[in-house]
């Protein structure tokens, strides 16, 4: 298993980044290592956003030095979904159906985890948000069709989308983690906008769904010192919490959100309007 880590940032140096500096702290570039649990671990609210990738095997998730823990879980909540081929969990030996877009919420204690390929010609790809954890909750399977949904947008601002929440207050309890994914129709290419900040709590998106020549401008920065980042096919960004997060892209695409913080109230923003950014 692989765990990079990365520190916090200030905004006031975040606003002397050169564009390599930018990536080097906030983007993720690669999340699905075939044969590999690939994670990066963020000292913003210390949040674990990465991807699992079984090909010929198992892949089992461990702990290492930077959690100081038995396993895993062991004081951690953790959120998956699989945006791959068809593939399985055995959480403490019992498995878990994992079809394209269904995701799972595993409760702290949960000892033995290990992710499965059912086909290693399309092999699963199961992307991983996890956040520290004070109790125990119930493991619950996702698919998608039970996410809580919220159809927002106007094609006129070509931002027509679909919120999936998976971990939820309205789906399932968990300690602090959230974690949903956002559909944009066909013709919609803006996310979050008008843009906000909530100072209570971070968030790290994972964008997929698009063509190889295509991107994603991912938004960030203080509302008076916006930045950008060219975000790829299943890359992803950390947003601090006093960042922004937004972007806009060649065509639609689909977006994995994850938030720990303060709360977990989805509509607690700081709402900015489009005139007053920079």
């Amino acid at each position: 298993m692989n765990l990079e880590v990365r520190y916090s940032t200030h905004p006031d140096d975040s606003k002397h980044y050169t564009t390599e500096e930018l990536r080097k702290h906030y983007l993720i570039e690669k999340i699905f290592v075939p044969g590999e649990v690939n994670l990066t671990y963020s000292h913003n609210d210390r949040i674990i956003a990465g991807g699992a990738m079984p090909i010929d095997k198992p892949l089992c998730l461990e702990s290492g030095k930077e959690l100081a823990s038995e396993y895993f879980l062991e004081l951690r909540e953790m959120g998956v979904i699989n945006i791959g081929g068809k593939g399985y969990l055995m959480l403490d030996g019992v498995k878990y159906d994992m079809d394209y877009q269904d995701g799972i919420y595993i409760g702290k204690g949960t000892k033995d985890v290990k992710f499965y390929s059912c086909d290693k010609e399309n092999p699963a790809k199961f992307y991983i948000n996890s956040c520290p954890a004070h109790k125990e909750y119930p493991t619950v399977h996702i698919p998608l069709a039970k996410a809580n949904k919220r159809h927002l947008g106007d094609p006129k601002n070509l931002n027509v989308r679909t919120i999936n929440q998976y971990v939820h207050p309205a789906v399932c309890k968990s300690c602090q983690l959230c974690m949903g994914m956002t559909i944009l129709e066909e013709g919609s290419v803006w996310n979050t906008m008008p843009c906000h900040t909530h100072a209570r709590r971070m968030e790290v998106y994972l964008y997929f769904n698009l063509t190889e020549d295509d991107f994603v401008l991912h938004l960030m920065g203080e509302e008076k010192e916006t930045r950008h980042i060219i975000v790829h096919n299943e890359q992803a960004v950390i947003s601090p919490s006093w960042s922004i997060h937004s972007g806009t892209a060649t065509k639609n695409y689909i977006f994995i959100w994850g938030m720990c913080g303060e709360n977990q109230t989805f509509d607690d923003m700081d709402n900015i309007e489009n005139k007053d950014l920079r």
